[in-house]
């Protein structure tokens, strides 16, 4: 008796049996740091203009890989935005 197929990465299992599902066709650009670009050594909490970029209208912090942020930076940039909630420059919540 043979033995039953297995779905690939790019393949899809269908009722009809398997069904071979085209690769993504749009490839995307690798976005930089743009600390790392203007070599900032320290995230200001108080530069609400540059952390504004990295919140949501709702006040979610953005994630590094929509902003483009390096790990290191990010974390970075999570902290600052939490002190500026703190001390209140930038709310906890959207409106």
């Amino acid at each position: 008796m043979p033995e039953p197929r297995r779905a690939s990465k790019f393949q899809k299992k269908t009722r009809a049996g398997m069904k071979k599902r085209k690769p993504r066709d749009k490839f995307f650009i690798k976005k930089s740091c743009r600390f790392c670009a203007d070599k900032v050594e320290k995230i200001d909490h108080k530069d609400i203009v540059k952390l504004k970029r990295f919140v949501t209208e709702k006040g979610k912090i953005l994630p590094g890989r929509v902003t483009g942020n390096c790990a290191k930076h990010q974390r970075s940039v999570a902290i600052a935005v939490k002190r500026a909630r703190y001390i209140a420059l930038l709310p906890f919540a959207g409106e």
